[in-house]
Parts: C-alpha cells; structure tokens; sequence
C-alpha cells in the first residue's frame, strides 16, 4: 500500500543541474530510510544517495559525492535528489526506493518499494 513517485528528470546538458523528487503515499511506517538508485540499458541497478529516517544521515556512491545532495521532508513523506554538475555518465532512469529495516544501505534488495523511475539524460 505504499507507492512512490518520482519526478524532475529531464534532458539537460553537462554541467547542468536538476532536481529530482520523489513523494510517498499510501501507508508508511516510521524509522524506514529512502534510498535513489539508477540505472542505465544494459546496466545493473546502481546505488546512489540514501538518507535515514531522521534526515541526519547520509550515503553517497563514490560516483556522485560532492555532486549530488539527498534530503528528506518527513512532514511532505518526499525525498529530494539535487544534483549538481551533471556528466553523460549520469544518464540513467533514476528510481526512488524505501527501505526496510535491515540490509545494506547500498544495496537494491534492501528496498522493499521503487518508484516508476524518472529518466535523467545528460548531453556532452
């Protein structure tokens, strides 16, 4: 009964920036953490940015530290994705996902519930 919709994606040229949001509806618990992945044609899923339920916390992929910023809006149930100097590699549909309790906060399995994806294209 949770779902999860992303937005902000678009094309954009390198150097660029974009937004992305993604709003959670339906029944939610307390104390889950959120999560952005991507993932491009012929690619596996890939982790991003996560952010623990309290919105203090933070997890980035070596890939997009210093780049991309996640935040958290418990009172809107929402979660943002700012990124920043945006490359061609960044191209990928970008999906936002809850997670549950236990697991690794880099891993997809660790989601019990994704978004329909935005897709994010970086031109050179």
């Amino acid at each position: 009964q949770v779902q999860l919709v992303e937005s902000g994606g678009g094309l954009v040229q390198a150097g660029d920036s974009l937004r992305l949001s993604c709003a959670a509806s339906g029944r939610t618990l307390s104390g889950y953490a959120m999560g952005w992945f991507r993932q491009a044609p012929g690619k596996e899923r890939e982790f991003v940015a996560a952010v623990t339920w309290t919105g203090y916390t933070t997890y980035y992929s070596e890939s997009v530290k210093g780049r991309f910023t996640i935040s958290r809006d418990k009172g809107k149930n929402a979660v943002y994705l700012q990124m920043n100097s945006l490359k061609p590699e960044d191209t990928a549909v970008y999906f936002c996902g809850m997670k549950q309790y236990s697991g690794s906060y880099y891993s997809p399995t660790s989601y019990d519930y994704w978004g329909q994806g935005t897709q994010v294209t970086v031109s050179s």
